[in-house]
């Protein structure tokens, strides 16, 4: 639902929250980083040029996942040694929120799971094995990631990063995970891989070379 408008501190543009979740939102007009506090709107930073992306998913994007309708809000952009990926945030039409992850034409739905505790990141190895909701997980990729900024609205602050570490793992029932560690302590996200035609996507972004 679309929050009142809020005066952007920093050049004085209106600014709509589309989501009453969100806490940080990026002016489209100056590229500051804003976020929401009780009464207002802090400027906390500067969007600096984002990296070329081949990505046709955008924001306000929309698409279906297992039969649950979601809308993109907003994205956090990652590069590594292979290229660079979106973390694309979804707002779910009946509630809540989840985690498009978009890489290299790779597709992963993913939402944050509560478990604990969880292993620190030294005693994580590949092909390592952990166990959650019931279902084994392997440990297939570990990846040292650089923070190359935002866009749109976002469940939390997340703005003054400079690298990260993120761990995938899959289940042999096609099942996916990830273990963030950008932050002191780790986060779980739980989900599955995703076919791009079986999400179906609308509002996607043109350019030239895809269709």
């Amino acid at each position: 639902m679309t929050q009142p408008a809020a005066l952007c501190p920093s050049c004085g543009a209106p600014i709509l929250f589309h989501w009453s979740s969100s806490v940080q939102t990026t002016c489209p007009h100056c590229k500051s980083i804003l976020i929401r506090t009780d009464v207002n709107l802090e400027k906390v930073g500067v969007v600096s040029d984002l990296p070329p992306d081949s990505s046709p998913v955008q924001l306000g994007t929309s698409g279906v996942y297992e039969n649950r309708a979601f809308t993109v809000a907003g994205r956090i952009i990652y590069d590594y040694d292979e290229g660079s990926w979106n973390e694309w945030h979804i707002v779910l039409n009946q509630g809540g929120s989840a985690w498009l992850s978009d890489a290299q034409s790779q597709y992963a739905v993913t939402f944050a799971l509560q478990a604990g505790p969880l292993p620190a990141l030294a005693a994580v190895h590949l092909g390592d094995r952990f166990t959650w909701n019931q279902t084994a997980f392997a440990v297939t990729a570990i990846t040292d990631a650089r923070y190359r900024g935002v866009e749109g609205e976002l469940p939390f602050q997340y703005w003054d990063k400079q690298g990260a570490t993120f761990v995938d793992l899959r289940s042999t029932a096609g099942d996916f995970a990830t273990l963030d560690y950008s932050d002191a302590e780790p986060l779980l996200y739980l989900g599955k891989m995703v076919d791009f035609e079986a999400l179906r996507l609308k509002n996607l972004r043109a350019f030239e070379g895809w269709s």
